[in-house]
């Protein structure tokens, strides 16, 4: 079974895609997720931060993601972007939580929604981000 903030940060990035595809808003994609989730064991603390978070800021992220992308913003996937969005949120305002596990999780997430290797270039990008984002938290080894 997968943990609430599991199931919070996969939620998110759902609702990030959705917003990105349907341009519904944020209240209304929130609620039919809430309803949606209302038997899984979600975080909702944690969805609602990162959801609000990555929708508000999006453009904010999107100016620090670019430069480290190997391609056009537009020629990412939804599911990448999104989980980046999610992920960068992450970083730049939740310090209590280790920049690792940040990370794995966007792995995590992206194997489970994204393509066959997204998630190897969604950890390519976060590795990056998280030296940017996070200057001061020692990097991990490998």
């Amino acid at each position: 079974m997968k943990s609430p903030r599991r199931r919070a940060r996969e939620l998110a990035v759902q609702a990030i895609y959705q917003a990105g595809i349907n341009k519904t808003v944020a209240p209304e994609i929130a609620k039919n997720i809430h309803e949606l989730s209302q038997s899984s064991n979600m975080d909702e603390e944690l969805f609602n931060k990162l959801f609000f978070g990555a929708q508000t800021h999006a453009e904010e992220y999107m100016e620090k993601i670019s430069p480290l992308l190997d391609r056009d913003e537009k020629d990412l996937s939804p599911i990448e972007r999104a989980v980046l969005l999610v992920a960068c949120h992450e970083l730049s305002t939740m310090p209590e939580t280790p920049y690792p596990v940040i990370i794995n999780e966007a792995i995590e997430v992206t194997k489970t929604f994204g393509g066959t290797d997204g998630h190897k270039f969604v950890n390519g990008i976060l590795d990056q981000l998280a030296s940017r984002i996070r200057p001061d938290e020692p990097r991990r080894k490998g």
